[in-house]
């Protein structure tokens, strides 16, 4: 079962919500312009997203941002449903202090970008993803509206969730313990990373080696530091390009890059687009509107 909106003014996607079933969804990479939530029901396999690989487990559900790259392999087939929506449909970024998923369910560098929810909290989130599936078909006065609160609602009990089961790296405080080094290290890349594009930046931070960082990195992380590095840069770039009308050589300059060409190609490296197609796709301006 399909519903979807369109977004009248240009034509393109701005809320759907389907069921899926087999091997042929979600089985090659999927760069979207706009916002996935996936319901894995039954599966098994494994995801990759970004520079990552993770295990399928049922009852998990996986949160993409425009243009992340995510595919599932699955080993048999998969059952579950799916939830998009277009950034002009809503926008994380401008609702950030409504329903505060931007940097928790989306855009979060250092967590898998899934959560497990249990039978109980099953039974929270369904009605909801049950609002959203009839107001779809609904075309009386505020249908958009209701579909947003209705979303947000639903965004809210996810981010709920995810906070709840987020590692707490700030229990342990030895100066040698992996935990104290990593939210040192994010600390770090999110105070730095307009300055500080290299491994060997935050290794000298950190007063580590960089090679010990890097394992410590991709132990806790299941990513390499330069991955971490360059996904919150381009994480930073997108939110630029979609709220401002700045240039993209005024962005690449804020964000440490004196050269806008070797700027637009590390962009288009790691989002698969370049900045003026990302711009053009996802939206421009939105937050001087």
């Amino acid at each position: 079962m399909v519903s979807t909106l369109v977004n009248s003014k240009n034509g393109h996607l701005a809320f759907k919500i389907f069921d899926f079933e087999g091997q042929g969804h979600f089985d090659h990479i999927h760069r979207n312009n706009y916002y996935s939530l996936i319901f894995l029901k039954q599966g098994k396999g494994s995801l990759k997203a970004d520079f990552a690989s993770y295990d399928l487990k049922d009852g998990s559900v996986f949160a993409f941002s425009p243009y992340q790259p995510f595919m599932f392999a699955a080993e048999d087939g998969i059952k579950g449903l799916a939830i998009q929506f277009h950034p002009d449909f809503f926008c994380i970024h401008k609702h950030q202090n409504e329903v505060a998923c931007n940097g928790v369910l989306f855009n979060n560098i250092y967590e898998p970008p899934f959560i497990t929810v249990s039978a109980t909290q099953e039974q929270q989130l369904y009605p909801v993803i049950e609002q959203l599936r009839s107001e779809t078909k609904n075309t009386a006065i505020a249908q958009y509206e209701l579909l947003l609160a209705h979303l947000k609602i639903l965004l809210i009990y996810l981010s709920r969730i995810k906070i709840e089961q987020q590692p707490d790296l700030q229990k342990n405080t030895g100066d040698n313990d992996p935990p104290f080094i990593l939210q040192h290290l994010k600390n770090a890349i999110e105070h730095h990373f307009r300055t500080k594009h290299s491994a060997s930046d935050y290794a000298s931070i950190l007063h580590i080696s960089p090679k010990a960082l890097g394992r410590i990195t991709k132990a806790y992380f299941n990513k390499t530091l330069t991955a971490l590095i360059s996904e919150r840069i381009i994480i930073e770039a997108k939110r630029e390009l979609y709220l401002t009308s700045k240039t993209v050589k005024e962005i690449a300059f804020e964000l440490g890059y004196e050269d806008e060409y070797y700027f637009s190609r590390f962009f288009k490296t790691n989002a698969d687009v370049s900045p003026q197609i990302y711009r053009e796709s996802v939206g421009f301006a939105a937050g001087e509107q």
